[in-house]
């Protein structure tokens, strides 16, 4: 079994910073993509952005320039560096990751959620 766990999520100001943390736990075997999606009350969740194995990105048109996903492979932790947030970014934020078990299984993987809130 893998888990993800979550941290980092708040209450901040309109144009303030939060950083958020996913670290993948248990009989890992290789994790390839990892990335952070968003729901927010009455919207179906979204992609905020995704980050491969080798490092290539890819970020929602709403958060480009302003979030920056990164990973560590060595902790097999992911994270969400959210720079001059909007009341829009609100949401709960969830950490996905795609697990790979011999010999070529592929499970998805969710965190728990974590709450971002933007006052305005």
């Amino acid at each position: 079994q893998v888990q993800l766990v979550e941290s980092g999520g708040g209450l901040v100001q309109a144009g303030g910073s939060l950083r958020l943390s996913c670290a993948a736990s248990g009989s890992i075997f290789s994790i390839n993509a990892m990335g952070w999606y968003r729901q927010a009350p009455g919207k179906q969740r979204e992609i905020v952005a995704r980050i491969r194995s080798g490092g290539s990105t890819d970020y929602a048109d709403s958060v480009k320039g302003r979030f920056t996903i990164s990973r560590d492979n060595a902790k097999n932790t992911v994270y969400l560096q959210m720079n001059s947030l909007k009341p829009e970014d609100t949401a709960v934020y969830y950490c996905n990751a795609r697990h790979v078990r011999p010999p070529g299984n592929e499970d998805v993987l969710w965190g728990q959620g974590t709450q971002v809130t933007v006052s305005s």
